[in-house]
């Protein structure tokens, strides 16, 4: 337990973690700073410390995260666990899915700003102790992050150890800071109470609604407790934020509030004014580390959000590598990381400062809480069977919160807003556009192989005999009750047959984890149809229907599934499954006029199907015993 917690600390917590560095400085910075008043200050801090009461440790830590998926969290799960909830209505699963891949959308819009604004506030320090060194903030964060993704493609086990220890050290010194300000003015206690944030509202409503976005900023990295909760459980993930995290992110928000009172003219960083000055350049060099380190888990979890949107049939297959042998939640995901990188340092140069960017921040964040929302109440209703007049009582109070985030946030819309809700818009178009195009395309194509049982009757009424040839041939297709192209290619063209030919449909399971004795599942063989009902003689006794399942978060790795079904002696005569030859069907999908997707939407799904990964690769076929035929299919 004590190893999960110190795990839980250095990815789950890293986002959360560091959001002292540039929440509060936000709320009385930048357009609509808020004026550093006794009642204002105490009504801010009394907003920060009830928003992270309500939106983590009561509505994530208390409740989201009971709805896991087999121990698995993150909003495609959740949208995952809906898609087969027995409801009246057949759309709902369906808009509930939708909804998940949305807030799957907008994570990616939060996951572009976080390590820019997380890298540039911890850099910012700099500025002091020695003002004339602001020309080089700049310069010194994007050289940070340069590294950081660089460094994505050797994995995070080698510096995993030294995340968790990082960020406990992290969150000490955040309650050291906030307690020994503290311990000078206890008074600043009052504002734990909620008073203080509701006369705020009441003296001057639109001054407090538009502070609460910036407010939110405090509990930006919440859904991370949720998403990495597969890694390290619900309990160390709980215990790790009540016992450790939420203290001393309590008593740093405090003490911050306590100095602008006390300096109310001097409020440009109260985050580092807390220190004494010979502390604030070793402070800078600690927030640098744990900025990377939470910018590592946002990076980690978009790999994470992509693994899981490729398996569940949302984004071609991509090349995904897996960087440890033991923690199936470490892979490296290239394209997603170039994208990233791209993106994160644009981000940085554009805006130039934290200050600046954090006029950008909340909005896909804030979104997220609300879709989140959303579909547990959805699980609490349709999977859990919680009554009504329940459901709606908690919809109305965590809805409320999360709306009246989400829209003081949309007032950050102009200044810069746009661009996350902007880079959501582009995810969940291509997304939606390769779900659609997939459904289409999978139609097409069973219409063009042909049934199965159809083409062993002509096989075995022909009039040449089809040459048996010894070994295994494996031939991958979708649909088991469909010919395989490669298959009636390999016929039509070579005239042979193996001796033992499998045909094998890879299902990805709304699911995590697929346990190995629930992995292979044999089909019933194809007979004949007409009225003697007699078998299809030797060549249908050859062929063998496998479906091989995997969560969504396994490596659909076919050879060793296969090696695990012969061992298993699932396959009739003992076959040599590793000297097996792999055939794949790899089709070209040419736009047509028919209906079904917009022109535009056609050409987009045909430039991700060309830049989709080898499926050799994908599926772990060995390359010198697979053979890949062309086909063409229409859109």
């Amino acid at each position: 337990m004590a190893t999960l917690i110190l795990g839980a600390l250095g990815v789950v917590f890293g986002d959360i973690g560091t959001s002292p560095l540039y929440a509060v400085q936000a709320v009385f910075g930048g357009n609509h700073a808020v004026h550093a008043t006794r009642a204002d200050v105490y009504g801010v801090i009394s907003l920060v410390f009830w928003a992270i009461t309500l939106e983590v440790s009561i509505k994530y830590v208390s409740f989201v995260m009971r709805a896991g998926d087999r121990g698995e969290g993150g909003i495609l799960a959740l949208a995952g666990l809906l898609e087969s909830a027995k409801v009246k209505r057949a759309a709902v699963p369906l808009m509930l899915v939708t909804l998940g891949v949305l807030g799957a959308s907008l994570f990616y819009g939060d996951s572009a700003i976080t390590p820019a604004i997380s890298v540039l506030s911890a850099v910012e320090g700099l500025e002091i102790p020695a003002p004339s060194l602001s020309s080089i903030v700049l310069p010194i964060s994007v050289t940070v992050l340069v590294v950081l993704f660089a460094i994505q493609r050797f994995g995070t086990g080698l510096v995993g150890k030294l995340f968790g220890p990082v960020m406990a050290v992290w969150f000490v010194v955040l309650g050291v800071i906030g307690a020994v300000e503290i311990a000078h003015h206890p008074e600043i206690l009052q504002a734990l109470s909620p008073t203080y944030g509701f006369r705020f509202f009441v003296n001057d409503p639109s001054v407090a609604f538009i502070a609460l976005a910036s407010v939110v900023l405090a509990v930006t990295g919440a859904e991370a407790l949720y998403a990495d909760m597969g890694h390290f459980g619900r309990p160390p993930i709980r215990r790790a934020w009540f016992f450790l995290v939420f203290p001393a992110l309590t008593l740093n928000y405090l003490a911050q509030g306590s100095l602008i009172v006390r300096l109310p003219k001097d409020h440009t960083n109260p985050f580092y004014l807390l220190l004494p000055s010979w502390g604030e350049v070793p402070m800078v060099l600690l927030a640098t580390a744990a900025t990377v380190i939470a910018s590592q888990a946002v990076i980690s979890g978009a790999f994470s959000v992509t693994q899981q949107a490729v398996q569940l049939g949302f984004l071609p297959r991509l090349t995904i590598r897996h960087t440890s042998e033991r923690e199936i939640g470490q892979i490296y995901v290239p394209v997603i990381n170039i994208t990233m990188f791209v993106s994160v340092v644009a981000i940085a140069i554009g805006f130039g400062s934290s200050g600046k960017l954090a006029s950008a921040y909340g909005v896909a964040v804030t979104g997220t809480f609300t879709l989140t929302t959303i579909l547990f109440l959805a699980v609490a209703r349709f999977l859990w069977h919680r009554p009504l007049r329940l459901v709606a009582a908690g919809g109305a109070v965590l809805l409320t919160m999360d709306v009246a985030f989400f829209t003081a946030n949309l007032t950050k819309v102009v200044d810069g807003g746009w661009l996350p809700l902007a880079i959501a818009l582009v995810g969940f178009t291509l997304l939606m556009t390769w779900h659609k195009g997939r459904e289409i395309v999978t139609d097409n194509r069973s219409k063009a192989e042909g049934l199965l049982q159809d083409f062993i009757e002509q096989i075995s009424a022909h009039d040449s005999p089809i040459r048996q040839v010894p070994g295994v041939g494996v031939f991958l297709n979708p649909n088991l009750r469909a010919t395989p192209l490669a298959l009636r290619s390999n016929v039509e063209r070579n005239h042979v047959l193996h001796d033992h030919v499998l045909i094998v449909s890879v299902q990805i399971e709304r699911k995590p984890h697929i346990p190995d004795s629930e992995r292979v599942q044999t089909e019933p063989k194809i007979v004949y149809s007409g009225a003697t009902g007699d078998p299809l003689g030797p060549s249908a006794e050859r062929i063998t229907l496998l479906t091989l399942r995997f969560g969504f978060l396994d490596e659909p790795n076919v050879p060793a599934a296969l090696r695990l079904a012969a061992d298993e002696h699932v396959i009739d005569g003992d076959p040599d499954i590793d000297d097996a030859v792999y055939f794949l069907s790899r089709v070209a999908i040419a736009q047509t006029k028919d209906p079904g997707m917009a022109p535009w939407r056609k050409r987009l799904f045909i430039a991700m199907a060309r830049n989709a990964a080898n499926p050799a690769e994908y599926f772990r076929l060995p390359d010198n015993r697979t053979v890949t035929t062309s086909g063409r299919i229409g859109l």
